[in-house]
């Protein structure tokens, strides 16, 4: 009975919130905003990242990923096409941090692979209709980033120490969010899937190398909260 009330309170609670913020008419802030061809921003956000291992054979133990949460910074320019769509360049810099462990080594099996990245994704956002001060929208596109901390280049690999990754990666982007339009900026939360399209490992020189030997691929996933202001 006890959770019967609780569930009715909290569904009357939405219905009065949502009757409020989306039904009642209330004064537009920001009213011409959108009509902008152009508009700028920033935003700041938080990621965590991780990795897929792809495998030449299936491992007794898969290589573990241990995720952290990393910083977002970085500018929005947005170029409106009509009421709905907008095109949004959002260049900017990613830290991420993880850590691996190859759980088939003994000794010697942990890996802290900190990246610096130079991001840069090319978006597509599709926006419904102004409701009041609050506009859902979604978003997705494509995306490169330059590995500033990346050891391609050098010689020495895991049995020296190093885990070597690639220094260009391929994403696409999908994700959701909301813009508010306060009393004088644009606020704009939002939460995205970033997917690595290609291989970013650099294995190891020996082919059976008990770190790389049996990856087929390793690509990053991950998950960007931004707050975007514009």
């Amino acid at each position: 009975m006890k959770r019967i009330i609780i569930i009715f309170i909290l569904f009357i609670s939405f219905q009065h919130v949502n009757a409020q913020l989306f039904s009642k008419e209330k004064i537009r802030n920001l009213e011409n905003f959108d009509k902008q061809r152009l508009s700028w921003g920033y935003y700041l956000g938080f990621n965590s990242y991780d990795f897929k291992f792809d495998y030449k054979e299936h491992p007794s133990n898969d290589v573990l990923v241990q995720k952290n949460i990393g910083l977002n910074i970085g500018l929005v320019g947005s170029l409106r096409i009509n009421d709905y769509f907008d095109i949004r360049l959002e260049p900017g810099v990613v830290f991420a941090n993880r850590n691996l462990t190859f759980p088939g080594i003994a000794e010697d099996n942990l890996r802290e692979v900190k990246s610096t990245y130079v991001h840069i994704p090319l978006l597509l956002k599709f926006s419904t209709k102004r409701i009041n001060n609050f506009k859902p929208f979604i978003v997705g596109g494509v995306s490169t980033s330059f590995n500033l901390s990346s050891n391609q280049d050098n010689p020495d690999d895991n049995s020296a120490g190093e885990f070597r990754m690639m220094k260009n990666t391929y994403y696409y982007e999908v994700g959701f969010g909301i813009d508010l339009y306060l009393l004088f900026f644009k606020f704009s939360p939002s939460i995205r899937g970033v997917f690595a399209m290609n291989d970013e490992l650099k294995p190891d020189n020996a082919l059976n190398s008990p770190y790389t030997g049996n990856i087929e691929k390793m690509s990053t996933r991950g998950v960007f909260i931004n707050l975007t202001f514009q």
